[in-house]
Parts: C-alpha cells; structure tokens; sequence
C-alpha cells in the first residue's frame, strides 16, 4: 500500500464520508426521537398500524407491530433500514468509482507513471474504501447507541445492537467489493454511479417483495439483504455463523476477482 497515494484518496472522500455520516445520524436522531412520544401514545398508534396492509409493513421492515415497543426492535425497524440502504449506497458509490475515478478524469497517465505498482494502487483504494465503510458504520453506530440510551425507557440488549451493527457492516462492505468488482469489469472508463445505485435498490426490492408475497419468499436468497438478522428482540437473538460466511465469503471473492482483473486490465488514459 502506497501511504501518499493513501492519504491522497483519503482526503479527496473526506468531504462525502462527513456528508453520508450527517445525513444517517440525522436521520437515526429524528427517528429515536419520535420513540418516546409513541410510547406515551402506544396503544392509539398500534391501533393505526392494525389497520395498515401487512404487505405494506413489511416493505418498511416492520413484521410484528409488538416489535416497536422495544427500544431496540424500534431503533431495529426504524434505522437500520436507513443505514442498511443508505449505508450499502454509500459504500458502492465509494468503490465503484475509485478505481475508474482516473480513468473518465483523464489522470491514469499520470498515476500510473509514478513509482507505484497496479497492485499498490489496487491494495491502498482498497483500503480507503474499507476504512470509509467502516468509518462510516462506526460513527452512525455510536448515534444509534447513544440515542437508545438517552430514549430508552427499559434496558436492551448491547449484545444484540453490536451483531446488529456488525450485520450492517458487512452488509455496506459487501457492496463495496461489489462496487470494486463493477468498476473493474467497466470497459470503457464511465461515471457508474448510477447502475451502482440501482443495484442496491434492485436487491432491496428483492428482499421486500419476497418477504411480502409468499408465493415468492424463496426469491429473497438471492439477496443479501437477506442474510441480515432483524430479530433483535428475540431472546435467542445471536450471530447466524452461515449468514457472517455468505457475506466474508463473497465480500473476499469479489475483492479477489476485482485485484485480478485490475492487474490485467486495459486502463484508458
């Protein structure tokens, strides 16, 4: 890894990781917020949600309304969506154009040209990317915490919040390999954000359909958002071991797929 090269990338994502960090940490602080008040109107809002479509709360991420009286099953429905979607936005984005960056800027002559290999400048964008995601699941997580414990009015599990939090991480970090894996296999040197977005979308989609329409339910393994356990107030609520190695394993070929292709590929200056 090339520590210049490194701090350079660095510095050029800085101004969007603070941005994405905001706006989830706004969102998650609005969100705890509300937590008090609907427990003081507990019995009224439970009953408007009685009368909303199942199909329709599911697509919110809610499939049991009791869930929403625990603080954590509240944070759970209300937040980890954003930082779930908003999150894996933000880490495809990163890597999806750090490695083309270069290229549609017309800089790769240059970058290439100085004394580093294509597999230091592979290995340090791949470490900006991860120190992003993890950044970024960092500081949100914290909020989260932080507001749970300044709203909660019984205790919750901090076990279960931090395998909750390390479900969102690898969810981000699996679509920044994925991003990584898009951008290598890009022949011409292109902006992709906008198929890379869309990708997170189709796999959300995916996972809400499938778990709305049972006829379809089978359809949701072929998302990843799948392999994320939301049941932090079951009891024996606990890290799936096969749903932490569908996300390491995949995450891993992808980034392995991503250096290979890059060593060989055709960089356009």
């Amino acid at each position: 890894m090339n520590q210049v090269l490194f701090l350079k990338e660095m510095k050029r994502h800085a101004v969007s990781l603070v941005i994405w960090m905001t706006v989830i940490t706004i969102l998650i602080s609005v969100t705890m917020s509300v937590y008090q008040p609907f427990m003081e109107n507990q019995s009224k809002v439970l009953g408007m949600l009685s009368l909303i479509p199942k199909g329709a709360l599911q697509f919110k991420g809610i499939s049991n309304i009791s869930d929403l009286s625990s603080p954590l099953g509240f944070y759970a429905i209300n937040n980890v969506i954003y930082m779930m979607v908003l999150g894996s936005i933000f880490a495809i984005v990163t890597s999806s154009g750090i490695l083309l960056k270069e290229e549609y800027n017309k800089t790769a002559e240059y970058l290439l040209t100085r004394p580093v290999t294509r597999g230091e400048v592979f290995l340090t964008k791949l470490a900006v990317m991860s120190l992003n995601v993890l950044l970024i699941n960092v500081v949100t997580s914290l909020a989260g915490f932080i507001s749970l414990e300044i709203v909660k009015k019984t205790g919750f599990s901090i076990g279960s919040f931090l395998i909750l939090s390390l479900y969102t991480f690898l969810l981000n970090y699996f679509f920044g390999a994925a991003g990584l894996l898009l951008s290598t296999v890009v022949r011409r040197p292109k902006p992709i954000t906008t198929s890379s977005i869309g990708l997170v979308l189709i796999f959300y989609f995916i996972y809400t359909v499938s778990k709305i329409t049972e006829s379809v339910s089978k359809l949701g393994y072929l998302s990843p958002f799948r392999y994320v356990d939301l049941n932090v107030v079951n009891a024996g609520y606990k890290a799936d071991p096969l749903n932490i190695a569908f996300f390491l394993v995949l995450s891993s070929l992808m980034v392995g797929a991503s250096y290979r292709i890059y060593l060989r590929k055709d960089i356009y200056t």
